[in-house]
């Protein structure tokens, strides 16, 4: 029996152990701890767990999709324990300083400057666009796996999993809520948003455990990696596709007031980044889960 470890399930235990790590080092501070390590540790047995038995000669079906399908799963849940976790490791925010390197740059607070564009349609928009995040990663890996392009898709969701996790270390060291809060006392009018706006407002509210995501804008990172994996990968009618709604999604985390401007240029920058450190570091996964 070989394991069928995957790089991607090497840098999603890495990553996750990191964050054992941190519950265990700071579990002083941390209320319900044990809890939030046993989830740690569950994510790294299911992991390994299922590469393992993937590797097996008589595997089910439908666990091979599994394993390939499931960062898209661990994502979200590792996401989710940040809110448990950096409140009581990084408890003081930082949005003061990413409110005064806006306001040095522009002159104005982005956001409130942005108020004269303010429209309900442009509204309807771009909130649209903002949650074409959520779906966009996962129909570039569904378009690569259907066409049996497993090669380019094990590629795409390292890289895109590496800037997931990357972005995430962001927000432990610069924890901020976004101007949408931070400078709700600046705004002098709303978004004009009606019901359905709102409604797509309050769930995402509601399912966000994690607050402090502002730094760096994990929406313009992920987005534009997805775009560079569809470009990559010559999938010309899904590049088509994504250049417009990557830029109304980009436009819309500040308008919107999720993200300041220099959260969305860190954003651009963590995917400058990612790529090349996509590049090293696949191969050297791939060759270790060979070995393995």
């Amino acid at each position: 029996m070989q394991p069928n470890i995957k790089p991607v399930d090497i840098v999603s235990i890495v990553f996750i152990g990191l964050l054992a790590s941190l519950t265990a080092v700071f579990h002083l501070n941390i209320p319900h701890w044990h809890w939030l390590l046993l989830r740690y540790v569950l994510l790294i047995i299911t992991l390994s767990a299922t590469a393992w038995y993937v590797g097996t000669s008589h595997t089910w079906r439908p666990a091979g999709y599994l394993h390939i399908f499931l960062p898209v799963l661990i994502v979200p849940v590792v996401f989710d324990s940040l809110g448990d976790l950096i409140p009581w490791i990084r408890p003081h925010l930082m949005d003061d300083i990413l409110i005064k390197i806006d306001h040095a740059i522009f002159g104005v607070h982005p956001t409130v400057w942005l108020e004269r564009f303010v429209h309900p349609v442009v509204t309807v928009i771009l909130q649209i666009a903002y949650i074409t995040y959520y779906p966009m990663a996962i129909v570039l890996g569904i378009v690569l796996v259907s066409k049996g392009r497993m090669k380019e898709f094990d590629e795409a969701v390292f890289g895109i999993i590496l800037c997931f996790y990357l972005s995430y270390i962001g927000y432990i060291l610069v924890p901020a809520l976004g101007p949408r809060f931070a400078l709700a006392h600046a705004q002098t009018r709303g978004l004009d948003a009606g019901a359905f706006v709102l409604a797509i407002q309050d769930t995402l509210n509601a399912l966000e455990n994690t607050k402090t995501d502002a730094f760096p804008s994990g929406h313009t990172a992920i987005a534009l990696m997805t775009l560079y994996y569809a470009w990559k990968f010559n999938e010309k009618t899904l590049t088509i596709l994504l250049v417009p709604t990557v830029s109304l999604l980009i436009i819309s985390t500040v308008y919107l007031r999720y993200h300041y401007v220099i959260d969305v240029i860190a954003g651009v920058l963590l995917t400058a980044g990612t790529i090349p450190l996509t590049s090293m570091l696949y191969r050297k996964t791939l060759r270790s889960s060979k070995r393995s």
